[in-house]
């Protein structure tokens, strides 16, 4: 009876180690898996943390360079040729308007240098962000002044209820579209259209240029750039083109993803 009883226990003991050492295992492995996916949940953050911050900078600079280079060309510009009208009109006045307006033509030149130095700061100094709708319309502006394309831009809303940070990665995705566009498509017409709903916002940017084969994709072209913002905020991206009939760009943002 004792040789059982012993037998029992050590039958008893040993099945509890091995239960235990068991649960251990599997623990150690949950908690290695755990681990392995916070790293790499991590790992995605501080990638997209980089991705937002280059994508804030290219922002900041490309819009300090615009307003500052109309306030050089064209408020600089028409402040001179009213200083220069002036100067012009000075020798045909008698002496007490030539003094008055002498000082109107210093207060001026002080307004052309405030213009210039300002249109010099605003290429370097920060500035507030656009929404996703409004610095798409800034864009376009500023492309169309090159007038090497027309441009058109539908959308339902002027409001688009998504996160900036997102917002800010859509934007780069479009201008890098664009500027494809503009240097490689020959197109001479591009449509932006945005289609928002409660769950998706879809964009689609299409132009009738020169097209190319979506299986042969250039490293320089941008495309990998964009499909790879596209994947940081869980959006789908989609090239369709053809050679001499255009390109389709389809960006499709799921906002419960976000």
């Amino acid at each position: 009876m004792n040789e059982e009883q012993n037998s029992f226990i050590i039958i008893f003991t040993i099945t509890l180690l091995i239960i235990v050492l068991t649960m251990i295992f599997v623990y150690l492995i949950f908690i290695r898996k755990k681990t392995k996916l916070l790293i790499e949940q991590k790992e995605k953050d501080l990638h997209f943390e980089k991705e937002l911050a280059t994508s804030q900078v290219e922002m900041k600079e490309q819009t300090l360079n615009y307003i500052g280079q109309e306030l050089h060309d064209d408020l600089g510009q028409k402040l001179s040729v009213v200083r220069l009208r002036q100067n012009q009109l000075i020798p045909k006045l008698t002496n007490a308007e030539k003094e008055e307006l002498s000082e109107l033509n210093e207060l001026l030149g002080e307004c052309i240098q405030d213009v210039r130095n300002l249109s010099k700061t605003l290429i370097t100094e920060q500035i507030i962000h656009f929404g996703l709708i409004e610095s798409i319309e800034r864009e376009i502006k500023r492309i169309k002044k090159l007038r090497l394309l027309t441009i058109e831009f539908v959308s339902q809303k002027h409001d688009i209820d998504i996160t900036p940070k997102h917002g800010l990665i859509l934007f780069r995705i479009i201008q890098e579209s664009i500027n494809n566009i503009l240097k490689h498509s020959r197109a001479k017409n591009v449509a932006i259209k945005l289609e928002d709903d409660h769950d998706t916002l879809q964009i689609t940017i299409t132009d009738n240029g020169k097209g190319f084969n979506t299986d042969i994709i250039n490293d320089g072209s941008g495309l990998k750039n964009m499909e790879l913002r596209a994947k940081l905020i869980h959006a789908e991206f989609s090239i369709q083109s053809k050679l001499e009939e255009g390109t389709k760009t389809t960006i499709t943002y799921h906002k419960n993803l976000s």
